[in-house]
């Protein structure tokens, strides 16, 4: 998969300069195979461009083009489809169901594509040190025990893309290697790339394409 930007910007920012090394206004792509990274201060896009990707915002001049296909002539069954089998998110807000158990966020997302077994995932929830909340209320879950569940959340589907926007924010360096493992693990089995939005931190990845704002 490939995803074409051509001069794109956002309508909220059309009133500022951007400089030579930003992202918007100018042509670049990102390759499912890579892994990317977006660096930029807090407030300065990183989550409206993840929208965008997500096509959760059309909000902007320019074209984006998905394998050659503008994102504005997608249709929602397209979109279904590519959620579902080609592009998994981890949004900056979670987006988990607080009312439910861990199980069941992680299932919802797994019954979709029966992607992996139950066994499967929960290895993941013990490699990341949650085995024991697998029957509790996400809404009982501290925000870095969240942050967990909706980067595990996200691995329970088939991807060539896996778009992170500020997945570690809340984990401290060992937890967010402990993710970082399990992430690199499946897209290296999928043959997929990823992308991640961060503050500052790279993470100690071996990053094939840069991206600022």
């Amino acid at each position: 998969m490939e995803i074409a930007f051509r001069k794109v910007v956002p309508l909220p920012l059309a009133h500022l300069a951007f400089s030579e090394e930003s992202i918007w206004q100018s042509d670049f792509i990102i390759k499912s195979t890579e892994k990317t990274l977006l660096n930029a201060s807090s407030g300065k896009g990183k989550t409206t461009f993840t929208h965008l990707l997500a096509g959760l915002r059309k909000d902007f001049s320019g074209e984006v083009l998905i394998n050659g296909t503008s994102l504005l002539s997608y249709s929602l069954n397209d979109w279904t489809d590519l959620r579902k089998d080609k592009i998994s998110y981890v949004f900056q807000d979670l987006r988990l169901f607080g009312d439910l158990t861990v199980e069941e966020n992680l299932k919802l997302k797994n019954d979709l594509t029966e992607h992996l077994k139950e066994e499967d995932i929960r290895d993941m929830l013990a490699q990341v040190g949650l085995e024991e909340k697998w029957k509790t209320k996400v809404d009982l879950l501290s925000m870095g025990q969240q942050q967990r569940i909706a980067i595990l959340r996200a691995l329970c589907q088939p991807f060539e893309i896996l778009i992170m926007d500020e997945p570690f924010s809340h984990l401290d360096e060992e937890n967010a290697k402990l993710c970082l493992n399990l992430i690199i693990e499946h897209s290296e089995r999928q043959k997929a790339g990823f992308l991640i939005t961060s503050l500052g931190s790279h993470h100690d990845i071996d990053y094939q394409n840069y991206l600022n704002l």
